[in-house]
């Protein structure tokens, strides 16, 4: 488990980069705040997947996997924007704005959904099988 979730970290801090990167770039090229957070979202998304089945979990791409995959991450993806959107006014009567605030937003909306993101992967979509009991081991009891 440990190796998974260091490499599940590492292509997590991958495309939150892509995510932050384009959420970033379309808000300050005067796309709407939200509208800038789905692109970017979708886009980290998407590289997220790919990454995390083939170099996280080790699974082939496959449509029942991915379709249970977009409905976690369609739960994931409300849970980001929604605490995209509650963060915003409490930051700026804190006196954070622009791309601060939108950074400070974006850390905890992104932690919450990435540790949300793990665990349900783990235990509901690339679960680990035990191991098949040998047949030296089933005449042994």
């Amino acid at each position: 488990m440990k190796k998974q979730l260091s490499r599940f970290i590492a292509v997590g801090i991958v495309t939150a980069a892509i995510d932050y990167s384009l959420t970033m770039i379309l808000n300050a090229l005067g796309l709407h705040r939200q509208w800038s957070k789905v692109v970017g979202w979708i886009f980290g998304t998407i590289a997220a997947y790919l990454l995390n089945s083939r170099y996280t979990f080790n699974a082939a791409v496959s449509g029942r996997k991915a379709l249970a995959v977009f409905v976690l991450y369609a739960s994931t993806f409300a849970i980001q924007n929604l605490l995209w959107w509650l963060t915003d006014a409490p930051l700026q009567a804190l006196g954070f704005d622009g791309i601060i605030k939108n950074t400070i937003s974006f850390v905890i909306a992104q932690g919450v959904a990435t540790l949300t993101n793990f665990i349900l992967q783990r235990t509901l979509i690339f679960r680990v099988s035990p191991p098949a009991e040998t047949p030296a081991e089933s005449e042994s009891r």
